[in-house]
């Protein structure tokens, strides 16, 4: 229920504590319940699920621009943040885990890049529910402003099976061309980019130094998130963690 005080609501990201997109969203979650905001210290874009074994993680307190949101900086990765959010930061479980807004799309194959995804899906893991949400990279965010509420309250107290997470992705077309909303998106097969290595210098013994670079491969099957942002629909949609 929308305005409901006893929520527990964890948020994280993959772009850092500093990113439009997390203030953003910790600003509209508010409306839903206690916000608790930790997140990296810096960008862990395409981290995946990874989390950090083998070396300490820092969690410290970090000043935040909106009032009444608990936030601290996390040295780790997003997958880090869901796992010491929930068991040593918190007071309390969370009741829902939100990782976002990220910066660029998260749909098709690529989302088993995604930290954003990552995050949600250790959220998953943990007993929580969880909810990603991402946007196209291009700097307009009238879409995700115009529909982020009514989305969050839609999603925020929705069942999902075990090891299930709801991903939300938004055009950033201006709201004129949007088209509305599409629920119940399957993960497409294809990709956003093909990517290809590029020689950007060679190295003694025959070694080289590579470059990723990515082409646009803008494909997608019917009733895909793909297709769907692709053609100004706000998508959402259900992904499947292993297991």
């Amino acid at each position: 229920m929308k305005g409901d005080p006893m929520r527990s609501i964890l948020i994280t990201n993959d772009d850092g504590i500093a990113a439009d997109g997390l203030i953003r969203l910790a600003k509209a979650a508010q409306a839903f319940g206690e916000v608790w905001v930790v997140a990296p210290d810096g960008q862990r874009s395409a981290a995946s699920h990874s989390i950090t074994l083998h070396s300490h993680i820092d969690v410290i307190p970090h000043d935040f621009p909106v009032a009444g949101v608990h936030a601290f900086a996390c040295s780790g990765t997003p997958a880090d943040c869901v796992r010491v959010g929930g068991l040593n930061v918190m007071p309390q479980r969370p009741d829902v885990v939100l990782s976002g807004i990220n910066a660029g799309f998260n749909v098709a194959s690529d989302i088993q890049y995604s930290a954003t995804a990552g995050a949600a899906f250790e959220a998953a893991f943990q007993g929580y529910h969880a909810i990603a949400l991402s946007e196209d990279i291009g700097g307009c965010h009238a879409v995700t402003d115009a529909f982020l509420d009514e989305i969050l309250a839609e999603l925020i107290g929705q069942k999902t099976a075990a090891g299930q997470i709801l991903n939300v992705n938004f055009p950033a077309c201006p709201l004129s061309e949007c088209r509305g909303i599409l629920r119940n998106r399957t993960v497409s097969r294809g990709m956003i980019f093909r990517d290809h290595y590029n020689v950007i210098e060679t190295l003694p013994d025959h070694g080289m130094r590579l470059m990723v670079e990515g082409d646009h491969d803008l494909k997608a099957e019917d009733g895909t998130d793909l297709q769907a942002v692709l053609q100004g629909y706000v998508s959402i949609g259900i992904a499947n963690n292993i297991g």
